[in-house]
Formats: structure tokens, sequence, C-alpha cells
């Protein structure tokens, strides 16, 4: 029996995390945490009984407390919350599923309490990379990619170890607004930003694909995630989003790793590695595929992905704001306070004014987001 616990359990990723855990009988939910979705945070507490739940909203964790209470459930709120959540005793993995920043300090208590992470949440590499790989390395725990990009790039370097590689080719799909223009992109609305052609994922990150920051956000984990300069990274556009991404090693051999958009996949695989289980779904059928289709991203239009290669050159705290302006940019926009295009203009305005912090501490990276935030609300 492996037991784990999910950080972001209500969400796209956490939710299908425990579709993993419902077919598979040696998987147990020992601790479960959200953000605000009481409603379903309940019903996953019925039916998979963790020993432990962490809610944000401490209000919230009363309501539950009193919904659960025949339950022999103990209930937990706020970051203090989450970090028991992530550093409960009895749990081998943790999935960190939230988005968001928040999710940085749980993470780095859970690698000091030597729990294995299944790693979905961007920002902890993004942001702490320099803190977070070295610290993993200290306490011998297993950093393991759960995002489709990561996986496939660890799925294709298993067994590659003694072998230098060359390139990494990040695969994007493009999202909804491929081959648009910037003229075509003003008017956008947040209905038309949350079609994702491939995708089924959450809001933040869908449009983020929209934008193509998630792209930008991506390079900075993979540098981290496997030791490879910004310059050996490469992001190229796979619109059917069946390659989801590919190693080119110094012999020129390129291995790829392809599927059906099925993040199951990535999820099951960093929960049982280096084993391969059955996973029940649709399979890639290439008799019916007329070709391939491989792209330029076009850098002009969305302005991310060269955001993101300056943030990497500028380094120290650079990433923290490229992160926390778009996160900030993002949340905007989903309100409708701002237009699509305007979330590369905050970013662009924030990172041209902030002055770098070298080597920067946790409390730094925290500190950067509170004064991205404040910038912000000033200039809007």
């Amino acid at each position: 029996m492996k037991y784990i616990s999910i950080i972001g359990s209500t969400g796209s990723i956490g939710t299908q995390s425990l579709d993993i855990v419902r077919t598979n009988e040696d998987l147990k939910v020992v601790a479960l945490a959200a953000g605000s979705n009481i409603t379903l945070l309940e019903k996953q507490a019925r039916e998979f009984k963790p020993d432990i739940i962490g809610i944000w909203d401490e209000d919230k964790a009363k309501e539950l407390r009193i919904a659960l209470s025949e339950f022999d459930i103990r209930i937990v709120s706020g970051m203090d919350g989450l970090i028991e959540v992530a550093t409960y005793e009895k749990a081998e993995i943790v999935i960190t599923a939230i988005v968001g920043m928040i999710g940085i300090k749980p993470t780095v208590e859970a690698i000091k309490a030597g729990k294995d992470i299944a790693l979905a949440n961007k920002e902890t590499l993004v942001t702490a990379g320099h803190i977070i790989m070295p610290l993993a390395k200290e306490k011998g725990v297993n950093i393991l990619p759960v995002d489709s990009e990561h996986s496939a790039i660890f799925q294709c370097i298993h067994g590659e170890e003694n072998n230098k590689i060359s390139r990494l080719l990040i695969t994007a799909s493009g999202g909804p607004f491929r081959g648009k223009t910037r003229k075509e992109l003003e008017n956008v609305t947040v209905s038309d930003a949350l079609k994702h052609p491939n995708w089924s994922m959450g809001h933040k990150i869908t449009i983020d694909s929209a934008t193509m920051v998630n792209k930008g956000l991506e390079v900075i984990e993979a540098r981290w995630l496997f030791d490879v300069e910004p310059s050996h990274i490469e992001v190229v556009v796979q619109p059917q989003s069946i390659i989801h991404s590919m190693v080119e090693f110094n012999d020129g051999a390129v291995k790829a790793q392809l599927g059906t958009p099925d993040m199951k996949l990535p999820i099951q695989y960093a929960l049982f590695y280096p084993e391969r289980r059955n996973l029940a779904g649709e399979r890639l059928d290439f008799t019916k595929m007329n070709g391939i289709i491989i792209e330029k991203p076009d850098k002009e239009v969305f302005k991310g992905l060269d955001f993101a290669y300056t943030s990497l050159e500028k380094g120290g705290s650079m990433p923290t704001v490229f992160n926390a302006a778009n996160e900030k940019a993002v949340a905007l926009f989903l309100n409708e306070k701002i237009k699509f295009l305007e979330i590369y203009d905050i970013i662009e305005k924030c990172m041209s004014v902030h002055k770098i912090i070298q080597n920067p501490t946790l409390e730094d990276i925290l500190n950067t987001q509170n004064e991205v935030n404040e910038y912000i609300n000033k200039i809007i």
C-alpha cells in the first residue's frame, strides 16, 4: 500500500489524481487539502476517509468539522494546515496540485520531512528552483513531474543518465488563439480564452495556455528539473497535442513521448514510477493521422515566452516577478478588470521596475510577490 497526500484535491489535477486512486487498490489517501471548495472536499472526505484535511479559510474549516462530525478526521486551516497535510507522517508521496505561490512553503516542508513530491505546482520551481532542487538532493527526495511536458521529458531521459542532453524540446498546443494577430486578440473575452482546443484544465492554467505564458513557466521549470541551460531549451508548437515533449541527445538522436492529451498518464506515472500500469482510456491510432504538425511559436504575438527567457537570464528574484505579475494579471483578466493583451503589459512593467535580489531566500520570494501585487494595484 502506498499512502499519499494531495494538496489541491478539488482542482483539475487533484480530482484526476483521485480517479487514479479509485482504480488502484494499493493507493490510499491519508491527507487532503483544498483552497475553498468545501462542498467537493466534503464529498471527497466521505469517499476516501483521510486522516487529516486542510482548507485555507478557518470559517470553512469550522463548517467542515460540523459536516464531518461522524468521522474521525482532523481538520486544519491556513498555511499551518497546508503544511500539516504536506508533512503528515503516514504520507509517502505528496501531490502538490494547488495553484499559485501558496504551494511553495508546503512543498519545502514536505521535502524537509522526507516526502517524495509529485509536482504539479509550477510556481514552486519557477520561483524557488534554486532552493528546491538542492534541498531535494540533500534529503534524498524524488521530484516527480506531473506536468505532461515535464513528465514526457522525464520519461525520455529514463535510462539515459550517462548520456549528454543537447536540447529539450517542449511542445505547446498553441492554445485557442494559435495563428491570431495582436489586432485579433485586442477584444477577446474570458470565455474565448477558456476554450482550449485539446486539454481540460483549471481556469488559471487555461488562460496561461492562451497567452503561452505557461510555456515560459515550463521553460523555467525544465531548467531546474533537468539541470539544462536555457539556451538548450526550445519551445515548438504541436497543435494536435500528440507529442508531449522531446529530448535531443548529443549524437543527434531525438526521443519523444507521445500519447493522447490525458493528464491521468503523467499523474499515474509519477505515483508508480518507474512502473507503468494499465490505464484505461483512448489510445493513439496512427492509421487515422494525416501527419504531425510542428511550428515555431509566434513570439511577437505571444510575448510571455521571451519574458520567461529574460527572467532566467536576469536570474535571482526576476522569475518570481514574472510569475507573480502573471498570476495577478490573469486573476484581473478572469474578473474582467483588464483586457487579454494587458496581461503582457503588466508583466513587462513589473519586470522593468524590479530591483533584482540575487539568490533570494524563501522570505525574499514571498516579499517580492507582495511587492508585485502592491505595484499592480497602484497601476491598475
